[in-house]
């Protein structure tokens, strides 16, 4: 069991756009800005197509939208601050 709730939303979009050639097998985000402790959520890789994962931590409160552009080089991860240290 994951304290994360992940959902991915659907756009009902196809990409329009040509992949970054740089990241053939996905990307893996960091948006904690060096703050510890962090969390490394991965994510359903490939997106299906253009969307967004809604990603909400049930520990500390935690809420952040990463897009998808159902590509490969689509996001695969992200490690995310945990609020705790901040408050």
């Amino acid at each position: 069991m994951t304290d994360k709730d992940i959902e991915w939303q659907d756009a009902g979009r196809e990409p329009k756009v040509a992949p970054n050639p740089l990241y053939p097998n996905g990307i893996d985000l960091d948006v904690s800005d060096g703050i510890k402790p962090a969390c490394f959520v991965k994510l359903a890789y490939p997106a299906r197509r253009v969307g967004r994962y809604v990603i909400k931590c049930r520990t500390c409160g935690w809420v952040g939208i990463i897009s998808t552009a159902g590509r490969p080089d689509d996001p695969r991860s992200v490690t995310i601050p945990c609020l705790r240290v901040l408050q």
